[in-house]
């Protein structure tokens, strides 16, 4: 059946949750995305396991993950967006 092999990358075989990638936050000087944690952590996946087609972002805290969805040639342009988002956020709070 089709997405058994998905569900064979991961170790647990159980995702936490699926969350598109513009819901994370990105990191513009570690490459990072992130997204909060249910234990108090953070989920991460960098812009580098994106690119080559990872979707698996980690709690480095607890054996959570979520499935991350997106699609590889928007990775450019999220990126810029959510760089983006994050400096027109500071420019309305100062």
């Amino acid at each position: 059946p089709e997405g058994v092999e998905e569900v064979e990358d991961v170790e647990d075989g159980v995702y936490h949750d699926e969350v598109e990638i513009e819901d994370f936050a990105y990191d513009e000087e570690t490459d990072t995305f992130s997204y909060p944690c249910p234990c108090g952590d953070t989920f991460t996946i960098t812009r580098e396991d994106l690119e080559n087609g990872e979707d698996v972002a980690r709690c480095p805290s607890c054996s959570l993950i979520v499935r991350v969805i997106y699609n590889i040639d928007d990775i450019p342009t999220i990126c810029s967006q959510l760089k983006t988002t994050k400096s027109s956020d500071i420019l309305i709070t100062n």
